[in-house]
């Protein structure tokens, strides 16, 4: 009988591929799922409702998104939310309210909130020319300012007030201007900020933005003005921003006034007249008032008057730093509109009685 021998199996070596493939299957897996929960944590609704939003000072995305719960309300895991939220833990967010619509998720209110979103806003006019009581009076008396600085608005508010906002302002912002007077220092021009802004918060801007206009102004200035700091310039700036509101004329009532500095004439202005007088201005300039002595008058005094009268724009700031080449001396007002520009007194004697003439024809029609 013939011997057989049974051959044992030979067993196939396992690939490594085969080993991987259930590895990778989880790994997809888990991708999906990690990616399907940061979808649901960061895209997915996190408020029901329409709501509004306060933003207080001081407030950061972490407090006001953990005061309001919204981290909580992430449906799949609250931990990443605060954890995403968290990168900007630290931004501040400007005060204001803010509207967050209804379905909005916890991606999209982090962007409302670093874009402004749809907040309310707070909408500031400030006209030039005016003056620093004007201005205080639109913060005080515009819904959804916060008042941090200045008093509460009220019935007659006189220059006596205006001297202690002054202070508190000057303390506030690091204003130095000659006994806390803060005229002419704020940018005249229209603001939006969100609803709940404070009157530091504004009053900074105008300040910065006036203080950087006046500085690159300055820089940039003609050479042989009269003006010996740019605060001169910016009290000059006032007085020809009150002389005329016609663009074309700025720079030639500047040439004015240079050139009266050159002859060593008085600047014989009627608006620092007016602002001198405070609260005592009728709506008239008498005889007594002409005469009359102190910081302001320049019919009495030589020179500038001691600060600004007025909040002047930044183009009558560019006009003080360019004025115009002429030998002008004198402008009147024309009573249709622009002023007539004299070389002598003679004419411009003439020129005034022109405009009288044109008054009192008006007068009686």
């Amino acid at each position: 009988m013939a011997n057989s021998t049974r051959k044992k199996p030979v067993r196939q070596p396992v690939k490594s591929s085969q080993k991987t493939k259930p590895i990778l299957i989880v790994l997809i897996l888990a991708v999906i799922i990690a990616l399907i929960v940061l979808y649901q944590t960061l895209f997915a609704a996190a408020v029901d409702t329409e709501q509004q939003v306060s933003v207080e000072k001081g407030d950061t995305y972490y407090s006001l998104l953990a005061k309001q719960g919204w981290t909580d309300n992430a449906l799949a895991l609250p931990a990443l939310a605060k954890a995403y939220v968290s990168l900007s833990a630290d931004k501040p967010l400007q005060a204001g309210k803010y509207t967050i619509p209804s379905g909005a998720s916890l991606a999209s209110i982090m962007d409302i909130l670093q874009q402004g979103g749809q907040s309310e806003q707070v909408v500031i006019r400030i006209v030039e020319g005016k003056t620093i009581k004007d201005l205080y009076q639109a913060i005080k008396t515009t819904d959804g300012v916060t008042l941090e600085l200045l008093t509460p608005p009220a019935d007659g508010y006189a220059w006596t007030d205006v001297a202690r906002d002054n202070a508190a302002v000057a303390a506030a912002l690091g204003i130095d201007a000659p006994n806390q007077h803060l005229e002419g220092w704020f940018a005249p021009n229209t603001y939006h900020f969100n609803a709940g802004v404070s009157d530091k918060a504004i009053l900074q801007k105008l300040y910065d933005d006036q203080k950087r206009i006046l500085d690159e102004a300055w820089q940039a200035r003609d050479d042989n003005l009269p003006y010996q700091t740019p605060y001169e310039a910016l009290i000059m700036a006032s007085i020809i921003e009150k002389e005329t509101g016609i663009a074309d004329e700025r720079s030639l009532v500047s040439s004015v006034f240079v050139n009266r500095f050159a002859k060593d004439m008085k600047l014989q202005t009627d608006p620092t007249i007016i602002y001198g007088l405070f609260d005592r201005y009728d709506g008239k300039i008498y005889r007594s008032n002409i005469n009359e002595k102190n910081e302001y008058n320049t019919y009495q005094i030589n020179g500038l008057p001691i600060t600004p009268i007025a909040l002047p724009s930044k183009e009558s700031i560019l006009a003080t730093m360019h004025p115009d080449k002429s030998d002008v001396l004198f402008f009147v007002a024309t009573g249709n509109g622009g002023h007539k520009f004299s070389k002598t007194l003679d004419e411009h004697n003439k020129a005034v009685e022109e405009y009288r003439a044109v008054m009192r024809q008006k007068e009686r029609q």
